[in-house]
């Protein structure tokens, strides 16, 4: 099984994820779309902000965004898409939220492919299977439940 990942750094902000790191846990997610390939650009939040704003129309920077390949069927491509994930907000998420950074980025990337996948979260029967399916995920990983209310 061989997933190809672009990975794009397009900002300085400290405590960014390796590659390897990425590589391993979209794997994970797309263990069922073999020979697929998706980019991972890691942004600053001012390119977050704009094209969540452009896109969700949305002001202000966010997690994850993820952008499904929209190809004509005939191209034939084993392209999945896009996912824009912004490091700032990332990181604060894992102080604000008293989770390891890793494990919060660890999240955000499974969530961000399911989403490529066409897993979605407005509906509530969806959101449970789409967040079902994130737990099952990152157990494997040996991280807990990103969905459970911290005691603190």
């Amino acid at each position: 099984m061989t997933i190809e990942v672009d990975i794009q750094r397009a900002t300085d902000a400290p405590d960014q994820p390796d590659d390897d790191s990425l590589l391993r846990w979209a794997a994970l997610a797309l263990r069922d779309k073999p020979e697929h390939e998706l980019t991972i650009r890691l942004v600053d939040a001012e390119e977050s902000q704009a094209l969540n704003s452009e896109y969700r129309h949305k002001d202000y920077p966010t997690n994850v965004l993820s952008f499904p390949a929209d190809l004509p069927p005939e191209l034939n491509i084993p392209l999945l898409g896009d996912l824009v994930i912004c490091v700032p907000v990332v990181n604060r998420e894992a102080a604000e939220q008293g989770k390891p950074r890793e494990a919060h980025w660890a999240h955000m990337v499974i969530h961000g492919c399911l989403h490529l996948l066409g897993h979605d979260h407005i509906e509530d029967a969806e959101a449970e299977a789409m967040e079902q399916l994130e737990r099952e995920l990152l157990a494997e990983l040996g991280i807990a439940d990103p969905y459970l209310e911290s005691d603190e």
